[in-house]
């Protein structure tokens, strides 16, 4: 049997019956961080240039954050850059990228079109979640190493799941769809730090959306789409470098969002930043540390993690978030790291080019890939040094739904009044016991300002 037909006999055949109390209120606390960095993200420049790109057709999907609709694939590309615009959504350890921004995207989309209910709603979260994660597994090191970037790669094929849980397909059907998204995935590391990375998670919701909707027309594609010799396995990965059943043997056994589980940003960088930001933090509290008193900065952090986080010199507010440099320099400063760091040109504040200039980083090479240390040289003398194995907020170390919530609400409240936010917080908190998708993708819409004047 193809790869592309095991895999759609996993998605098919997931039904409510999986939906225990504890899946269903992770699943619950994924929505709630995704649509909150989304509607925080619909704010940012490149979601603004997205949605004035597209030249925006009038159609059934809302588009979160704005008053104003658009075509379910339209909405999804500006949806999915909106979710990702931050590089503030959660993280799965498994496939080292952003799960619930590309299938955020993809199943708002197409449920506010088809008018779905909370459960299919859910299930088709579920599908989507799961199916961009597993492939980690099959696929890492060499797929990360190699410079995909995996949340675009991986999250092709979960919006395939969403759309074939939505449109309920057929084993075939699905299976077709995964074969054609073969075709569409893609997403390169090399564009890190600019809008072409958030810009990947809403191409990557479309494309699957698109290959799903071929698929339910009649569209045909190689049943070997993955494991042909010039297919997607030995393309993407290489001969020897992937292991395509460990991608099938857990799909579900357990669920992804369970164990390892949602790993949710505190910080709103990227999450290869996060362990050193957590060490300097921690310095910071444990030694009373301030700017004037700190001589020198030492961090070291993995390999492949320093590759596209070594940024002495941010140019941008998307650069500051990929400098790990940059990043705990800020947690120096004040404390924490906030949105209003990446905002408004404050990376060339002269303060914190002060501290940059202090900052060295080297790569490390230990087991633990998200392993940091840094160490501070004060002024009078004195060596400090923390590691941190894992970050706040990850599988091992959760947020607490207090915390969640607030996050929910500082992120929504950029972009819809805070009456609006608490309706959303509960609507998706009973996503479950919703009749119409429309009760939730309404509360989203921010009243009053037009697709029009976002795209201006």
């Amino acid at each position: 049997m193809s790869f592309a037909k095991r895999l759609a006999e996993k998605i098919v055949a997931l039904d409510e019956s999986c939906l225990d109390d504890a899946l269903l209120l992770e699943i619950k606390r994924g929505l709630l961080d995704v649509v909150g960095v989304s509607l925080a993200g619909a704010l940012e420049n490149c979601t603004r240039l997205a949605t004035l790109s597209v030249g925006l057709t009038d159609g059934p999907a809302q588009l979160i954050g704005q008053n104003g609709k658009a075509t379910t694939l339209d909405a999804a590309t500006i949806n999915g850059t909106a979710a990702h615009a931050l590089d503030f959504d959660d993280i799965n350890i498994l496939m080292g990228g952003h799960p619930s921004a590309p299938a955020f995207a993809a199943v708002s989309a197409l449920a506010d079109e088809l008018n779905a209910s909370g459960v299919e709603t859910i299930l088709a979260f579920l599908a989507a979640y799961e199916t961009t994660v597993r492939m980690g597994p099959g696929l890492h090191p060499h797929h990360y190493n190699k410079g995909w970037h995996p949340t675009a790669t991986f999250g092709t094929f979960g919006a395939v799941a969403a759309g074939a849980k939505l449109f309920k397909l057929d084993v075939q059907q699905t299976a077709v769809a995964l074969g054609i998204a073969c075709s569409l995935a893609s997403g390169l590391k090399s564009n890190f730090g600019t809008m072409v990375k958030p810009f990947h998670v809403g191409q990557s919701a479309r494309n699957g959306l698109f290959a799903a909707i071929l698929a339910k027309n009649g569209f045909d594609a190689s049943p070997e789409a993955f494991e042909h010799k010039q297919g997607f396995f030995e393309v993407f990965n290489g001969a020897g470098t992937y292991q395509e059943d460990k991608i099938i043997d857990f799909w579900g056994a357990p669920f992804s969002i369970i164990d390892p589980g949602l790993a949710i940003k505190i910080h709103p960088c990227c999450g290869s930043t996060h362990t050193a930001i957590d060490a300097m933090l921690k310095l910071r509290a444990d030694h009373g540390l301030s700017v004037d008193k700190v001589k020198k900065i030492e961090s070291s952090t993995y390999l492949h993690r320093l590759m596209h986080t070594n940024r002495p010199d941010p140019k941008s507010e998307l650069d500051g978030k990929f400098s790990v440099q940059y990043c705990m320099s800020r947690a120096l400063m004040h404390g924490v790291v906030k949105m209003e760091h990446f905002e408004n040109g404050a990376v060339h504040d002269a303060d914190v080019r002060e501290v940059l200039a202090k900052v060295i980083s080297t790569p490390h090479e230990k087991d633990n890939i998200f392993h940091a240390t840094v160490a501070v040289t004060t002024t009078d003398g004195q060596r400090f040094e923390q590691s941190i194995e894992m970050a706040n907020g990850r599988c091992d170390n959760p947020v607490p739904q207090r915390q969640l919530k607030k996050k929910f609400e500082s992120t929504s409240l950029r972009a819809l009044p805070a009456a609006q936010v608490a309706q959303a917080y509960e609507s998706i908190m009973t996503l479950e016991k919703v009749t119409s998708i429309h009760d939730l993708t309404d509360l989203l819409a921010l009243k009053g300002r037009s697709t029009e004047q976002v795209a201006e």
